[in-house]
């Protein structure tokens, strides 16, 4: 559905007979404020709702100021469906900016498709901890979906390309559009929520302003803070989201007791934890949480390892490490007090395979791993391994779309029997193998051929862009006569590798004889160790039906940090 606001009619048609004919003075000062505001509201206003309204699917508007399209947010569900995003591919190359609130996937989980399949080719603007925190949850999500299926919508090139447009921005920062868009500016604010996370406040020059706010959190947290809504004035347009709108979230000390309560229980019990998380938002809070009781001598937890679990863990602690000054102030005094960084963690252990897990199974652990929903991820993995033994616990800390596997738990529970469709990735073996390497070394001796063919050619070829100043002509082929130049000196000469410091120097040009028998020694013996990568592995993907005994305790914590009904009456 589309609104169209434009101010001028809106005020004509309820005021025109009061313009017109004023009858007192109180009426002739009502006139001159509508003259005035009608002077100043001159644009027209248009909202395109592709989704997030209605319903509780991904955020994703067309925002119309005159000419000027910006698309707001560009989630995608854990579906990936593609009908979802059937309509905002008409609007591609219309748009003029991309506005970009939260890193996580119900935010910018369209946007590699869109840039890589479907041309878009504006710029692209965030914060700069969206921009970093957004491509690890793509990695992830990219990977946790290839170790499951032949996934095609978007590949790795595709998010470093889509990614590649992003402007950074801090908050409070003023950008001006250029072009149609002149006269425009765009401003992000602090949201909460999420490290970065952006309420956009989009202003006309000389006329009101319009804010885009959803998600936000009003309230403090240990490593944020809450949104400012007293600094937001009064605006002409307030888009917003009404998805907590009549729920009260629980007490954060309650909340936390609840989930510091349940770990000791199960772990007393003999039982392993999954907190199904994020990739690098919401997991955040939940880290600093755990590390902290972890640190208590007096819990008894320190026994027990702690792990973060997800193919980019590594990077996302880094990265947070290095976004202290966006975080809370509490945390920011800290760290200029004593340099006590918050993400330096003690107790938890980083791993990137489900086997780095289990292979601390003599202990009970406790496991933070993505993805929330449980669609896929190493969080799936372990729920198919963890929940038929009663003694576990399996914690959801956020809702997920309608069909999902985290959903149909949080409806339904534990103690019951669920048919799911279990994907994964697997390596050819037998007569499956043997087939791939012969059609593979089938593939490779035709390219020996077709090198063979053309060896003359690329002998030229490779001294022409050599790194000789000769100057050489190639063979050609004139309307009168054939002309062979063939180089002065026909020597390959490798090409030149330079850095930031300038040309690399070989260390082996530099030693004795004997020092480069010895090295070359040693690169025999790491051959004949050398282990194939991963990646170079034939592999296939297998689907089945099975059934999966749900008998761990299933448990939501609402980890989510959104507005809910008390933010919504701020308001």
């Amino acid at each position: 559905s589309s609104i169209l606001m434009t101010y001028n009619t809106f005020f004509q048609r309820h005021y025109t007979k009061l313009i017109r004919t004023p009858k007192s003075r109180t009426q002739y000062k009502i006139r001159e404020v509508i003259v005035e505001h009608l002077s100043k509201m001159t644009s027209i206003i248009k909202l395109h709702a592709l989704s997030g309204a209605m319903d509780e699917s991904p955020p994703c508007y067309i925002l119309q100021i005159d000419d000027f399209r910006f698309l707001l947010d560009c989630g995608w569900n854990e579906k990936f469906d593609l009908d979802f995003v059937k309509e905002l591919k008409r609007h591609v190359h219309m748009i003029d900016a991309v506005l970009i609130s939260y890193p996580d996937p119900l935010h910018l989980g369209a946007l590699p498709y869109l840039v890589g399949k479907c041309g878009l080719s504006c710029p692209v603007y965030a914060t700069i901890p969206v921009y970093k925190m957004g491509q690890m949850f793509m990695y992830d999500l990219y990977q946790s979906h290839y170790n499951m299926e032949d996934f095609t919508l978007f590949n790795l090139d595709d998010v470093d390309a889509a990614f590649d447009k992003v402007v950074q921005l801090k908050y409070n920062q003023t950008v001006q559009m250029k072009g149609k868009g002149y006269g425009l500016s765009i401003v992000p604010m602090p949201a909460g929520h999420m490290l970065g996370g952006t309420m956009w406040k989009i202003q006309k020059m000389g006329e009101e302003d319009v804010i885009y706010a959803v998600d936000f959190n009003h309230k403090k947290e240990r490593h944020l803070n809450g949104c400012d809504l007293d600094k937001v004035e009064r605006p002409s347009l307030l888009i917003t989201d009404a998805f907590n709108a009549t729920y009260q979230q629980a007490r954060r000390r309650s909340r936390d007791e609840k989930l510091m309560t349940l770990v000791l229980q199960t772990l007393s019990n003999n039982g392993n934890i999954l907190i199904a998380v994020d990739t690098a938002g919401r997991v955040l809070e939940l880290a600093h949480m755990l590390d902290q009781l972890w640190r208590n001598k007096h819990s008894g937890l320190q026994s027990h390892p702690l792990c973060l679990l997800n193919n980019v863990s590594y990077n996302v602690v880094e990265f947070a490490k290095s976004q202290i000054e966006w975080m809370s102030e509490k945390l920011m005094k800290n760290f200029e007090a004593v340099r006590n960084n918050p993400f330096q963690f003690k107790h938890i252990r980083l791993c990137h395979s489900v086997n780095e897990v289990l292979k601390l199974a003599t202990a009970k652990v406790v496991v933070l791993a993505s993805m929330p929903d449980l669609e896929c991820g190493f969080a799936h993995d372990l729920f198919l391994q963890w929940a038929p033994h009663s003694e576990n616990t399996i914690i959801l800390t956020s809702r997920s779309g309608n069909g999902t596997l985290g959903a149909e738990l949080l409806k339904s529970g534990s103690n019951r029997t669920m048919k799911l469709d279990i994907k994964k990735r697997v390596r050819l073996e037998g007569e499956e193998l043997a087939a791939y390497l012969r059609a593979h070394e089938t593939e490779s001796r035709q390219v020996e051929e077709k090198e063979d063919s053309s060896d003359d050619e690329l002998e030229l070829l490779s001294v022409i862009k050599s790194t000789h100043d000769l100057v050489v002509k190639s063979e050609r082929r004139t309307k009168n006569k054939y002309k062979k130049t063939y180089p002065m000196y026909p020597v390959n000469d490798g090409k030149i590798k330079f850095d930031d410091y300038g040309e690399l120097v070989k260390i082996e040009d530099y030693k004795t004889l004997e020092g480069q028998v010895e090295i070359k020694e040693e690169k025999v013996k790491v051959k004949e160790e050398e282990v194939p990568d991963a990646a170079e592995i034939p592999t296939k993907c297998v689907k089945s039906i099975e059934e999966i005994a749900v008998n761990a305790q299933v448990q939501y914590i609402d980890f989510e940090g959104r507005s809910d009904g008390e933010s919504m009456q701020k308001l």
